[in-house]
């Protein structure tokens, strides 16, 4: 019961930091960490980061990319024809 009640007090610090999770689903979802965890095991938590950090270096790539092409000024680059 004290292992739930501090995942939902570390799901709600952490839904602070994550865009689009209110505090009621981070509590929930750290209510339901410990769960999860037990039931997926090493190999599965192995996995589980390793996908995530693949997903977040594919993300900075993306947003890096999407800066890339507009100026300081918000406007995009415009297209270059040949004449």
């Amino acid at each position: 019961m004290l292992g739930r009640i501090i995942g939902a007090i570390a799901g709600i610090k952490a839904a602070e930091h994550v865009r689009g999770l209110n505090g009621a689903a981070g509590a929930l979802l750290g209510m339901a960490a410990p769960t999860i965890l037990r039931r997926i095991g090493p190999l599965g938590l192995i996995s589980a980061v390793g996908g995530g950090y693949a997903y977040k270096k594919y993300a900075e790539r993306r947003d890096a990319q999407k800066a890339g092409r507009q100026l300081p000024n918000g406007f995009a680059e415009p297209t270059r024809t040949q004449a």
